[in-house]
């Protein structure tokens, strides 16, 4: 969205309020007063539509997802435990990009634990992910899938949804994602892979996520 700079007069104690209000916000002044004159204008801004996206997110997976409190406006965290010994917590932080180009913003999967075990079983897990998730974009004609995978982290890129339904996509792929975890947790050599490949060829011609 296109900015340009403007001169305003405002009473000091109001400049005050707004400072204190965009400090503890972790914000801007002028971005504040822009979220507040185009909430009373009705106008839309990325703060407001990515809100928007998360709540969608929020309802959807509420009972999957433990939702972690947030510091940004366009940042979201989540925790999951897997059905596994010792129950590792897994991490998830989606983060919006403000002015989305042929993405919408990032995906960052994270398994909370010092074992090397279950790092392994968690990267071996991603390797099969990344190839099934490449082969469905390849499909399209699309070579943007763009991914990084370290020890125990891996991040993709989530692509800019064309039908105005983010926040069901990324709900949509959170649970799939989740839901694939368990099961390859719970049995690395015997998971229901065609099952769960069909599950996501699904959502992906759908949502395009």
């Amino acid at each position: 969205m296109k900015k340009s700079v403007y001169s305003l007069v405002l009473m000091d104690s109001v400049v005050k309020a707004v400072d204190e209000q965009a400090y503890r916000l972790g914000t801007s002044r002028s971005n504040l007063i822009n979220q507040i004159l185009a909430e009373h204008l009705c106008c839309v801004t990325p703060e407001m539509r990515m809100r928007e996206i998360f709540d969608s997110v929020t309802e959807m997976i509420s009972e999957n997802f433990q939702i972690q409190q947030q510091g940004s406006a366009s940042l979201m965290t989540l925790k999951t435990a897997l059905a596994y010994k010792y129950r590792p917590a897994v991490n998830y932080k989606v983060e919006l990009q403000r002015e989305p180009d042929n993405f919408i913003g990032q995906l960052r999967v994270q398994i909370r634990t010092q074992s090397q075990p279950l790092i392994n079983i968690f990267n071996n897990f991603f390797i099969w992910r990344i190839e099934m998730e490449k082969h469905c974009f390849s499909e399209i004609g699309l070579n943007n899938y763009s991914f990084e995978l370290t020890s125990g982290n891996f991040s993709r890129k989530l692509l800019n949804n064309p039908n105005g339904k983010t926040g069901i996509a990324i709900s949509e792929y959170l649970k799939h994602l989740n839901k694939s975890m368990q099961l390859y947790f719970s049995s690395p050599t015997d998971f229901p892979k065609y099952i769960l490949e069909n599950e996501y060829r699904k959502i992906f011609d759908i949502y395009k996520i």
